[in-house]
């Protein structure tokens, strides 16, 4: 039988081989950035919609349609002002969609 004797370097020795290996040197070059949080695209529409005073048809979860023009946003909710009736401020939850007044019947839809 061999004796053999493990060798083992002392700390010294380790500590001059240079720097630890790291699994994440730089960035890799195939991954994509995550997406930002906050684009900001919705503030951009609404603040475009009020400065050009566009009249909007809200419709409503319960198909309900309100028709006005946006006046003022915030967070949850948005104020529409209309012509003959009282103005509204009508929280984003219960807004199914909308759209400019006028493009359904552009596009071929139903007046």
């Amino acid at each position: 039988m061999v004796n053999r004797r493990m060798f083992r370097p002392g700390f010294p020795d380790v500590k001059e081989q240079g720097p630890p290996r790291s699994p994440h040197n730089g960035p890799i070059p195939n991954k994509k950035p995550a997406p930002p949080e906050i684009t900001h695209a919705e503030n951009f529409y609404w603040v475009k919609q009020m400065q050009s005073h566009t009249p909007m048809a809200v419709v409503l979860q319960d198909g309900e349609v309100l028709r006005g023009t946006i006046e003022w946003y915030d967070r949850d909710c948005i104020k529409l002002t209309r012509q003959g009736n009282p103005n509204l401020l009508i929280f984003k939850r219960v807004i199914k969609y909308l759209y400019k007044d006028g493009e359904e019947s552009a596009q071929g839809g139903e007046e």
